[in-house]
């Protein structure tokens, strides 16, 4: 029994000498560091901290910075080594900082002997559950696949945590005090608005989710609304909330793959929001003359999708590729607009709306913390902590812009015309 107390106080005093000398002069919010036995450290000393770490046990350290990236201290997250108290986002900011630290050689020596003295303790690390994928990347079975392992998980589970219309997508805050319902509202009629809807045309939502855009087009502008989804849960929800709200005889939902779909008339307009991330790099082209394909001449193309700042630059693994969104590709806006042009596409209008992804995702973490004991019952503590992190991770990355949120309305010209006004001012009137 002394022993195991000597152990524990060792590992307590090696495990707050490792970050005192990793953190020092870190710039951001001060931030207290607690142990597995109460004992608690923080920095700067006195001040009242941003958010809490919580090393779960005297290995915690080793399983976090033993060849540490983005993955390992995400998969040491989600597995339970640590978790954080308060802000996440916080949290994250002091990662990038450990992460980017430009060590000496003396540093890293003494770093890497403290957290050798650290016993190895096994974590359910060894359980990791990223999704099992076969075949080719992008191709329609593994991509069938990719969609399911994410918006399967629950439609209960999304809509504790989306806005009552369950639009999975970025919000449009006309006031940083919108609550989350109004500004999905708000980002449905900015994108009608922009499609300049008719009563009477026919909409194509590429990756259509729960419908949310569908019905509001459908209610408010008169069209007939056409839907595709991969994800059966996904066309299920949405078929209802269809029925529910008497809008079937103009709106329709199907699973289908955007490459298979096959229709008798050309569409007035053309809408993907939020599903472009899932396309490929490499299926740019085909994504592009497909939307080309099934728009009528004269009609418009709006493409709602996160993009890769050009200038970052990752280091390591990414743990959204592996646990949240297998397969994604997120490429700069040059990228897209390249291949949307090599089509025949005409670029018409670029909007950021970069800051208002991370109000979005600041919102839905917030309300997935709110109602933590029913996700967890649905989903289990891992999946809880996997969504928790990856919204709370992509609202820092907005914030620091190492991702943007761009909407692109392309128009397919007819003989040269692209019968649009010469201006913007409906948009906003």
């Amino acid at each position: 029994m002394p022993t195991q107390v000597l152990q524990l106080n060792s590992s307590a005093t090696d495990s707050i000498r490792f970050f005192e000398q990793l953190s020092a002069n870190y710039p951001g919010q001060n931030f207290t560091v607690r142990l597995w036995d109460g004992t608690e450290w923080t920095s700067p000393p006195g001040d009242s901290p941003a958010f809490t770490l919580v090393l779960k046990h005297p290995g915690a350290l080793r399983n976090m910075f033993t060849s540490a990236n983005e993955l390992t201290l995400g998969e040491a997250f989600i597995y339970d080594d640590f978790d954080v108290e308060g802000e996440l986002e916080g949290a994250l900011k002091l990662a990038d900082f450990l992460l980017k630290r430009d060590l000496s050689t003396a540093e890293k020596l003494r770093l890497s002997a403290l957290l050798s003295r650290l016993p190895a303790v096994a974590s359910a690390q060894g359980e990791r559950e990223g999704p099992a994928l076969n075949g080719f990347v992008h191709s329609k079975e593994r991509d069938q696949k990719a969609v399911s392992y994410h918006y399967d998980v629950s439609n209960e589970f999304y809509s504790l945590w989306l806005d009552r219309a369950m639009v999975y997508s970025c919000g449009y805050f006309k006031s940083d005090t919108d609550d989350i319902d109004a500004a999905q509202q708000q980002k449905l009629d900015h994108l009608c608005k922009k499609l300049r809807l008719r009563p009477g045309e026919r909409l194509l939502d590429i990756g259509c989710g729960w419908g949310g855009l569908l019905m509001h087009a459908a209610r408010n502008y008169g069209v007939e609304a056409f839907g595709i989804t991969l994800s059966v849960p996904q066309a299920e929800t949405a078929r209802q909330r269809i029925r529910d709200a008497g809008l079937r005889d103009s709106c329709k939902v199907e699973v289908c793959d955007y490459r298979d779909l096959e229709v008798p008339y050309a569409f007035d307009k053309v809408v993907s929001v939020g599903m472009f991330e899932h396309v490929g790099e490499g299926l740019l082209p085909q994504y592009f003359r497909r939307a080309w394909d099934l728009l009528r001449p004269g009609g418009v193309f709006l493409n709602h999708g996160i993009a890769a700042a050009a200038t970052f630059q990752r280091q390591g693994p990414s743990f959204a590729d592996k646990y949240v969104f297998p397969d994604g590709e997120l490429v700069p806006i040059h990228v897209t607009l390249r291949a949307a042009e090599a089509t025949g596409l005409e670029v018409r209008d670029v909007e950021s709306l970069r800051e208002h992804y991370a109000l979005t995702l600041r919102h839905w973490v917030r309300r997935l913390e709110n109602n933590a004991e029913r996700a967890r019952s649905l989903v289990g503590e891992t999946k809880y902590r996997i969504w928790r992190l990856y919204m709370s991770g992509s609202a820092h990355a907005f914030r620091m812009g190492r991702l943007n949120l761009y909407q692109v309305l392309f128009a397919k010209p007819e003989r040269g015309a692209s019968h649009l006004p010469l201006t913007r001012e409906d948009w906003y009137s």
